[in-house]
C-alpha cells in the first residue's frame, strides 16, 4: 500500500486519538487502550514499509503521548468506580440501546402471550405458577390478605433471599447469551409469561390495583433489571453471531467485556429492589399515593440511567 493511501485510510482513527489526548474528546479508557493497540499496529506497519518517513515520526509521536495517557489512566484514583457508574458506563451503553428495546419488546410481548394463555385456560395458570401458590394465594384473598405472600419472612431474610434470586435469575439470563442469544430469549420468554399469567391472576379475582400498587414498588426495578440483563446477554449473543471485522473469538472476548459492565451497572439496582421486596412490599396498609410515588421514582430512575443519561452524555462528547 502507498503511503499516501496508508495516512488516507487511518488518519480518523489517528485524529481521534490526539482529540482524545489533547482532552477535546471523551471515550472509555477501554476504548482508549483498543486504540492505543491499533496505534502501535500502525506505526509498526509504517516502519516497515515506510522507515524514516514523517508517519513514522508522527505516529511515534502519539503513541509515546499515548502511552503516558494510558498509564495515567490504569493509576486512576480511588474515584474508578464512581468514574464508572458516572462516565464510563453510560458512554459504553449507548451504542446498546437498540438490544435494549429488543429485549423490552420480546419481555412484555410473551408478557401479552402468558396473560392471553392464563385467561383461556385456568390450568395453564396453575402450570406456570404452581398449585401450592395459586392456592396460598386463595386462601390469602379469602382472608382478606391477598398480599400476605410478602409478610411471611423476615425483612432481612426476604431482602437476602430475593438479592440472591434476582442475581441469579439476571446471570443466566446474560450467561445463556452464549448460546447466540437463544438461552437469552428462553429466560425471557419464561419470565414474561410468568410475569403476564400472574398479573391476569388477580385480574380475574378483581384485584388488579390491589396487587399491582403492591408488586410493582420492588417489580419496577426488578422487572428492568431482568430486561436490561437480557440485554447484556444478547450483546454477548451478537458477539458470537456478528464478529463484523474481528475474528470470532476477538469479537467475544470483547462482547464478554461489554455484557459484564452491563451487569457489574444493575448491582445497586439488586439491591435496592431487595430492600424494596423485603422492608418495603410488605406494607400494604401505605397509602396508593405514597405507592405510586416509589413506583414512579423507581421508573424514572431506570429510564434516566439506562436511556436519557447515556445519550445526553454520548452527545456532550
Amino acid at each position: 500500500m502507498r503511503e499516501a493511501a496508508f495516512v488516507k485510510k487511518h488518519k480518523e482513527r489517528w485524529q481521534l486519538f490526539e482529540n482524545v489526548l489533547s482532552k477535546k474528546q471523551h471515550i472509555s479508557p477501554d476504548r482508549l487502550s483498543d486504540l492505543y493497540i491499533e496505534i502501535t499496529d500502525d506505526l509498526s506497519y509504517a516502519k516497515t514499509f515506510y522507515p524514516n518517513s514523517n508517519t513514522v515520526r508522527y505516529l511515534n509521536s502519539i503513541a509515546a503521548n499515548a502511552h503516558q495517557k494510558i498509564y495515567k489512566t490504569k493509576k486512576e484514583s480511588k474515584n474508578r468506580l464512581i468514574s464508572f457508574f458516572k462516565t464510563e458506563f453510560p458512554l459504553a451503553f449507548y451504542k446498546h440501546q437498540k438490544q435494549l428495546l429488543i429485549a423490552f419488546l420480546v419481555f412484555v410481548f410473551f408478557s401479552i402471550v402468558g396473560a392471553f394463555s392464563a385467561a383461556k385456560d385456568g390450568d395453564f395458570l396453575r402450570l406456570i405458577l404452581g398449585d401450592a401458590y395459586v392456592n396460598m394465594t386463595l386462601e390469602n384473598i379469602a382472608k382478606g390478605d391477598p398480599m400476605a405472600v410478602y409478610k411471611q419472612e423476615g425483612q432481612t431474610e426476604m431482602f437476602v433471599s430475593i438479592t440472591i434470586n434476582n442475581i441469579r435469575v439476571a446471570m443466566n439470563a446474560f450467561l445463556l447469551g452464549m448460546l447466540f442469544s437463544v438461552g437469552t430469549l428462553y429466560i425471557m420468554m419464561r419470565n414474561g409469561i410468568m410475569l403476564g399469567s400472574f398479573l391476569y391472576f388477580f385480574y380475574d379475582q378483581d384485584l388488579l390495583w390491589e396487587s399491582t400498587r403492591t408488586i410493582w414498588i420492588h417489580g419496577t426495578i426488578e422487572i428492568s433489571v431482568i430486561i436490561i440483563a437480557s440485554c447484556a446477554g444478547m450483546v454477548l449473543g451478537n458477539g458470537l453471531l456478528f464478529p463484523g471485522t474481528y475474528t470470532r473469538l476477538d469479537s467475544f472476548k470483547r462482547s464478554v467485556k461489554a455484557g459484564l459492565k452491563i451487569m457489574v451497572s444493575t448491582i445497586p439496582f439488586f439491591i435496592i429492589a431487595g430492600f424494596l421486596e423485603g422492608f418495603v412490599t410488605r406494607h400494604t396498609e401505605m397509602p396508593d399515593w405514597l405507592a405510586i410515588l416509589i413506583i414512579a421514582a423507581s421508573l424514572y430512575t431506570i429510564i434516566y440511567y439506562y436511556i436519557i443519561y447515556p445519550i445526553k452524555l454520548t452527545k456532550q462528547n
